[in-house]
Order: C-alpha cells, then structure tokens, then sequence
C-alpha cells in the first residue's frame, strides 16, 4: 500500500503540467486536475501549466477537429478552473502564435524560474528552457508497456524523458518479476492517480442496475517489441462481446468512442451504448455519469494485461470515489490492492459475469466497500504525500 505524510513537508513550488486546453474532456480533466488540487490542499504553491506543443493538436469537440486553434479550450479551461478553486493558478503557453493566457501568464515564467519540482504527467508537455533549471523534474508514466516501448523505438519521446530526472509510473509490477514489461532503463517507481475524495460525494444508488464505462476502442496503433505484441481495448475484448446473455438482469452500457468500433455487432449482442461527449462534455458531466451508474465494467488495454503492468485506471478510481463498485479486467493490480467487494477482477467472462452477480446481490454492500478502497489506497493526501516523500529521499 502506498502511504505518505506530505502535509508535515515543507511547502514547495510546485509546476503540474497538464492537457486540458488541448483536450477539453471531462474525464481527461479529472485526471489532470486532482495532482493540483491535491497538491494544493497539501499547503504547496502550485501553478497549472500546459505548453500547445510544435504541432496541431487541440481537440475542439464542438467542431470535430483537431488542429491549433485554442478558444474552445482556453474556455474550456478558464471555467473548469475557475469552479474548482484553481483559477489564479494557470497558464497556457501557446508555441503557435508565441503568447501566454491564463490568469498567471504575466509571471509564469519567473514562477518556473524560482519552482523546486515539475510535474509532467503522462509526459504531455515539452520541457521548454524556462523549466529546464527546475531541480526536480518528475515524469509520470500513466500508460505503462506502451510508454517504455515507446522510450524503445522513438527517439523523440526518449529524448522527452531524458529531460527529466525523476520517473514515476502507474505500472506497479514495471520493475518487478510479477510484470514482463521491457526494461527502458529509467528507474520507474510505483504510484498510482491521486483523488480529491471532498470532490466525489457518494449519492444514493440508482434503482437500474446499469453497469458503464468510457472507453476508446483503439485509440493509437497496437504496439509490438522483440516479437510480443501489446494491443488495445479492441483486443481486449474479444472474448467479451457475449458477455450481456451472461448478465441477466445487468444493462452493460459503453459510452464508446473510435469510427471503427463495431457498434453494430455490440447492438445486437445486447450492449448499450451511449454518446461518449454527451458522458464526457465537462467534469460534471462526467461525474455525472458514473453517479448515476450502480457501477463500472471495463476490459483493460490488452498490453496492460499480457505484460501484467500492475497499472488501475484513473477512470475506476473515481467510480470507487464514488461509492460506485468496479468490475475491471486484471491487469496485475490484484497484488496490491484487495478485491472481492467494491472492487472484483476477472480474467475470463465467467468469472466477470459473477463479479457483476455479486454487486447486483448486494449492491450497498459494495458501494460501501468501493468508497473504503478509494480512501485507502487513492487519497491524493496519501498518494501525493508518498510521492513527495520519494522525492526527499532521493
């Protein structure tokens, strides 16, 4: 178990670098936005960072495109920031046209030139010069197997990484002998997605008992490493496709993004599937949706499973928050975390079909459960206090 004791630590300057501007997604947010309000409640100075990198790639959800242009992101952001306590603390550099917006875009430079820590997650910023002299330069690894094939094979990313000087990872079994996942030779450490639990009331269940998700069917190409392939959820789930005529009673509902996914086969297998911007539009309606679940079913990126990273997602951890039960695929997370109630892993469809039995058997009790697993082992006081403590020890 991770524990920590951050508070008792001598406030830091702290820069969080994120993607939110450039992927104004509910769920994408959350996962950004619980390293600086967590690191904010710890008593640290923290300024919200985000860089638009040498090439397109702002998300516009309302246009459908991907290309450089910043309104509906910066709006985006502004507000999502300003409802949650972080609206003095931001700043987006735009390479694009050279200009900083943002409420702290007049000294965020001078910020990043007096911060003792950077913390890039998912290595989703550059590591420009104004933040190259910061002491501590941490990168958090949150798509273990993919990330170190990556450090592998592409020379632009393992350049990325060498310009930190600390790596953490979501893969808990990464450098252990219960994972096979190829050794990049950066040091990574154990950590996992921070929760600000104040932020994650837990509502009355809902009388259907609906199980959901959100989830990419193939979000970027498969990769493969001296011979061994690491796929996505689209191979993940093969063996699941029948799973609704093994859940009588559950509605198994995916709000399901990718062009190619095979929705018309899910139909007919009796899958719901719902609009995954509708789901994802904004924090709240993100939150929204898992509140109104009675809770989650997911398959795992199938390289997270045949390389046993040990890796949870963040998207569980705030069903869990919520008091929402989590039926998720094995991906080597068992090892450090307790399932059976609130939480229940599978390896095969039987065995997920009487996870969801057992939730729908005795749905208080796991929604209970859920919410102890998420205080134990996803508060962002214990999960930053542990990652901070790493940091003074190194």
């Amino acid at each position: 178990m991770l524990s920590g004791s951050g508070k008792s630590r001598k406030p830091k300057r702290i820069v969080v670098m994120v993607y939110v501007v450039r992927c104004p997604l509910g769920g994408m947010a959350w996962h950004y936005l619980q390293y600086a309000m967590g690191l904010k409640r710890l008593g640290h100075e923290v300024l919200v960072y985000e860089d638009s990198e040498d090439y397109a790639c702002c998300y516009d959800p309302s246009r459908h495109v991907t290309d450089t242009d910043t309104v509906y992101g910066l709006k985006f952001a502004r507000d999502v920031y300003q409802k949650t306590g972080l609206g003095d603390n931001w700043a987006y550099y735009d390479a694009h046209t050279n200009r900083w917006h943002g409420e702290r875009a007049a000294d965020a430079i001078d910020f990043c030139a007096g911060a003792d820590m950077l913390i890039n997650i998912s290595g989703s910023n550059p590591i420009r010069p104004w933040l190259q002299s910061i002491p501590q330069r941490v990168f958090i690894d949150t798509d273990p197997v993919f990330e170190q094939v990556r450090q592998l094979t592409v020379p632009e990313r393992y350049n990325r990484a060498k310009a930190h000087n600390v790596f953490f990872t979501f893969g808990e079994n990464v450098r252990s002998s219960r994972g096979s996942v190829p050794d990049d030779g950066w040091p990574w450490k154990p950590t996992r997605q921070p929760i600000v639990l104040d932020t994650w009331p837990v509502l009355p269940l809902p009388d259907a008992n609906r199980f959901t998700t959100v989830m990419q069917w193939d979000s970027y190409p498969a990769r493969e490493y001296e011979g061994k392939k690491y796929g996505l959820k689209a191979q993940s789930f093969d063996p699941y496709f029948e799973l609704p005529a093994l859940c009588s009673g559950a509605q198994l509902e995916l709000a399901l993004g990718s062009p190619d996914a095979p929705r018309d086969r899910l139909i007919e297998l009796g899958w719901r599937l719902s609009d995954p911007l509708a789901a994802t539009l904004d924090p709240w309606s993100y939150q929204s949706f898992i509140q109104h679940s009675l809770g989650e079913f997911s398959v795992a990126k199938h390289g997270y499973v045949v390389a046993h990273t040990g890796w949870f997602s963040e998207r569980s951890a705030c069903y869990l928050a919520s008091g929402r039960p989590v039926v998720v695929q094995d991906t080597g997370f068992s090892g450090h975390m307790p399932t059976g109630r609130g939480l229940l892993s599978f390896t095969t469809p039987a065995q997920a079909a009487a996870c969801i039995s057992s939730v729908i058997a005795d749905p208080q009790d796991h929604s209970a459960a859920a919410r102890e697993i998420a205080e134990q082992y996803f508060d962002s006081d214990v999960v930053l206090g542990k990652l901070l403590d790493e940091m003074e020890t190194k």
